[in-house]
């Protein structure tokens, strides 16, 4: 009987699991390559919704997508465990025990053989060794943060809606959130909004007008990836609706109470968000004798193979790709994992094939940045500024992407259909 190829993918998310899918389909459903998908969680949920789970205005547990489901549907296999080595000479992947939330033991170790190993294992927030700022605020890095910050915020409101209704002081909610990219003005505008969707199901003790949030920024101005315009015209947009943006102040200290700047600007805040930069995670650092960059990052070739052994593939922000004639690597962006991921689609068939592998090649489409129910703002490619409904429009239909790429386009369409229908018949905001 013929040994298949084993390809190990180390990472379910958007890009891991869109990659483990094709494949599945590609190869696994032919016998001609077992696919492997590694995970330390039992779901995935798309990242860049994360800023709506934490809000409150999207229902994690009905957007989130089990593994195991997935992977019986689909053709490929999955095991759940923490990468805890790579053994490059045997081609072996080395899981962590595996244990329950009290500590207690579910698994020991496991190891899983490959041929042909791709990490994409994604990032973490960079608190740049800020003090504070690991004990004090909020990161969201997964679906779990989220749900933390979400039950924190929903805590205040019930804390509010507990006090007698001759309490002398109106309730103040103060939030601050380090960090004006995508992920911190997202979070912005969707707090902006739930603080007045609270209202709507009788928690009114705290003023939305009450709801004080603050977007601090070291760099000049916010969204350093958008053009000055669209970026400007998103400050604009935050400030009218309530939210104070502050640019070019460096937090240097987090306390519970609050943030200190460079500057000695104190900004309280009882909820606190880190969402300033990225960097892959701790324990990649020159793991297996790869060559890492100084955010931990694997770096790799054009073919996205690590430079120092053709058997491991690396791609999404885990990685560090510079292709010939660009200035700096590609930027940690979903597009590009997006890209990268259907590239090693055609990349691990022309490796079973034995022929030689083409050099990837990236295309920037533009970012989208949501302001909640305000507006959208973004740029397309040639730096063609949009807003208003057709950007809208636009950032909606990124996910709609994502779940084609794993569901296909009908299963996609019931998917919408269902979404519409919860929209009109559930709560718009997740209250427990």
């Amino acid at each position: 009987m013929k040994k298949l190829h084993r390809i190990a993918i180390v990472g379910g998310g958007a890009g891991g699991l869109a990659l483990a899918t094709a494949l599945g389909h590609r190869l696994g459903r032919k016998g001609l390559a077992r696919i492997t998908l590694v995970d330390a969680g039992l779901t995935h949920i798309w990242k860049p919704l994360l800023h709506e789970v934490a809000a409150g205005t999207i229902n994690s547990f009905e957007d989130e997508l089990n593994y195991f489901a997935h992977s019986a549907k689909n053709h490929f296999e999955f095991q759940l465990g923490r990468l805890d080595g790579i053994d490059r000479e045997n081609k072996t992947l080395h899981l962590a025990p595996l244990t329950s939330e009290n500590g207690e033991m579910i698994a020991d170790a496991r190891s899983v053989a490959y041929d042909t190993l791709v990490l994409a294992i994604g990032s973490t927030s960079n608190d740049f060794g800020t003090q504070g700022a690991r004990d004090n605020c909020i990161f969201l890095d997964s679906r779990p943060q989220a749900d933390r910050f979400h039950k924190k915020f929903l805590d205040m409101y019930l804390q509010a809606h507990a006090l007698p209704e001759d309490a002398p002081v109106r309730p103040e909610l103060n939030i601050a959130i380090v960090g004006a990219g995508a992920t911190g003005v997202e979070l912005a505008a969707e707090l902006h909004h739930a603080s007045h969707e609270f209202v709507q199901y009788g928690l009114d003790e705290i003023d939305p007008h009450h709801v004080n949030i603050t977007l601090i920024e070291a760099a000049p101005r916010i969204l350093p990836v958008l053009p000055e315009a669209a970026s400007l015209a998103a400050h604009a947009q935050l400030e009218k609706i309530g939210i104070h943006v502050l640019t070019g102040q460096l937090v240097t200290n987090i306390t519970p109470d609050g943030l200190h700047t460079k500057d000695g600007l104190f900004v309280p805040a009882s909820l606190k968000v880190w969402s300033a930069g990225i960097k892959a995670p701790d324990f990649l650092k020159d793991i297996a004798g790869l060559e890492t960059n100084r955010i931990n990052q694997i770096v790799v070739t054009p073919t996205l193979q690590t430079t120092r052994d053709d058997n491991i593939f690396a791609f999404g922000d885990c990685a560090s790709c510079q292709l010939p004639g660009m200035e700096r690597p590609l930027p940690p962006r979903a597009q590009t994992a997006h890209q990268q991921a259907k590239y090693l689609v055609k990349a691990m068939v022309a490796r079973l094939e034995k022929r030689p592998l083409p050099a990837f090649e990236y295309r920037d489409y533009g970012s989208l940045i949501s302001l909640s129910s305000a507006n959208t703002v973004g740029s397309l490619t040639g730096n063609i500024n949009i807003q208003g409904r057709i950007a809208r429009l636009m950032y909606l239909s990124l996910y709609r992407m994502h779940q084609v790429s794993l569901h296909g386009f009908f299963k996609t369409f019931v998917l919408w259909c269902k979404d519409m229908l919860s929209k009109t018949s559930g709560p718009t905001l997740k209250l427990h």
